[in-house]
């Protein structure tokens, strides 16, 4: 059976005034995410038809074509523009007179690009019922439907009154207008062209294709929340809340465990296998891939990494647009910057800082080091205090350490520099010349000892 055709119109043309933010309002910033990638996420999954996405557009238009031309190449999302904003109605009407091709089409779906909490089954609802009438709108039962529509329903159809329109009575009717609509193409050809704006707000009301007497009807939820629209920062943080409970819970299905999941921030972008556990108050921000059996501890922070199974990410540690690999273990108290490479089986301990680095299987640096612009080879020891001088005060330079090196607590490597294999570099050394295969090395001042001098330089109290 072929499938029938629809097209789906997201109005996103608002300015977002008071969200005060520097992007569109489409593109405000939730979960790693925008809200719009939030609308189009459920969308996407729907397979009742075949669908052709459209934008209607307005306000800094060019950011939000920039965006959605970036990210979503592949899904030939078309754009459509309402200079002015004359209401929903209009905005439908600016949406056919770009893309006329959607009159062919046997549905329209009208959606906001504000309302990033409505799923992928509540959009199948409206498309289970619209068989049996010509237009549906999805609503709720509001516990304060000030600022809604109402929907006053009839025998055969039903009304939508604006909030600003809405007279005695009226104004008590609590079930409401989600601003979300489907309709039969041949019903909108019909009465689209007859909306005019004789309103309190002067514009033209999709809301009034709905009417007494039509094969019209409203599918009502009783939980309002899927339906919360994102005007101003408090509802931008109530709807983060709201899909942070999700993603938790999505990964909880997963066999992800929290320690303390209300504690938590993690992005929608987020991946983590099985058998992880997640400790309190950790922040995984960007693209992130964790596989099983991570240890993410207290505190943590990850942005932009991958990390191998079974490795443990000790409490406190900064991670941001690094590799690490299985098995390995870092911090606490760690930061590993952009460039870090760690392969399985090594080890970053307390206050270590790996900058554009690789370090290759089994090496460890433990503690209090600074390694930059370097190569450390297969099991190497690094000590305490070590450091790769790489910057001259113009351009940065590479340290390379080879296989099975051995480099002593407060060391300093002054790069451009190599060591080659199973070198071994004594304690308190600062290092300037290139070393060969198996080498030792010894730069430091000679001690000198003066018996029973002591006294002289000890303060008395």
């Amino acid at each position: 059976m072929t499938k029938k055709q629809c097209a789906i119109a997201i109005l996103a043309a608002g300015k977002g005034t008071r969200l005060k933010l520097p992007v569109p309002k489409a593109l405000a910033p939730i979960l790693g995410e925008t809200l719009l990638d939030f609308v189009l996420k459920p969308l996407s999954l729907l397979d009742k038809c075949n669908f052709k996405t459209g934008l209607v557009l307005g306000h800094k238009k060019a950011e939000i074509k920039e965006y959605v031309g970036s990210k979503y190449s592949d899904k030939k999302i078309i754009f459509t523009t309402q200079d002015e904003q004359n209401g929903t109605g209009h905005a439908l009407q600016c949406f056919i007179n770009d893309f006329p091709q959607s009159l062919e089409m046997d549905y329209i779906l009208v959606t906001c690009a504000d309302t990033p909490l409505l799923t992928k089954e509540v959009f199948e609802t409206l498309f289970s019922k619209i068989d049996e009438s010509d237009a549906l709108v999805l609503s709720f039962i509001a516990k304060n439907p000030k600022g809604y529509g109402r929907i006053k329903k009839f025998d055969k159809g039903l009304t939508i009154i604006e909030e600003k329109d809405c007279e005695g009575q009226q104004r008590d009717i609590k079930e409401v207008n989600s601003g979300v609509y489907l309709f039969k193409t041949e019903y909108l050809k019909k009465h689209l062209k007859n909306l005019d704006n004789q309103n309190a707000a002067g514009e033209f009301y999709l809301t009034d294709l709905f009417k007494e007497n039509e094969k019209v009807e409203a599918i009502t939820y009783k939980d309002e929340s899927i339906f919360l629209g994102v005007n101003d920062a408090s509802q931008l943080e109530e709807a983060r809340k709201i899909l942070q409970k999700r993603k938790v819970l999505e990964l909880q299905n997963k066999g992800v465990f929290f320690e303390a999941p209300d504690t938590v921030y993690i992005d929608d972008t987020v991946h983590i296998g099985s058998g992880s556990v997640i400790g309190p108050n950790v922040k995984i921000q960007g693209r992130v891939d964790i596989k099983e059996n991570v240890e993410i501890e207290m505190g943590a922070i990850l942005k932009d990494v991958e990390i191998a199974t079974g490795t443990s990410i000790k409490a406190y540690s900064y991670l941001e647009d690094a590799k690490v690999g299985g098995n390995a273990s870092i911090g606490p108290f760690a930061r590993l910057r952009p460039g870090a490479d760690l392969h399985a089986k090594t080890k970053v301990g307390n206050f270590v800082e790996v900058k554009k680095s690789v370090l290759k299987e089994g090496s460890k640096v433990s503690h209090l080091s600074y390694v930059g612009d370097a190569e450390i080879g297969k099991d190497a020891n690094i000590g305490c205090g070590f450091i790769t001088c790489n910057y001259d005060g113009i351009n940065k330079h590479k340290t390379i350490i080879g296989d099975n090196c051995f480099i002593g607590s407060d060391c300093q490597m002054i790069a451009p520099i190599e060591l080659g294999d199973n070198c071994f570099v004594a304690a308190g050394s600062t290092i300037t010349k290139n070393m060969k295969e198996g080498d030792f090395a010894i730069a430091r001042s000679k001690q000198v000892t003066k018996e029973d001098k002591a006294k002289q330089f000890l303060k008395k109290k």
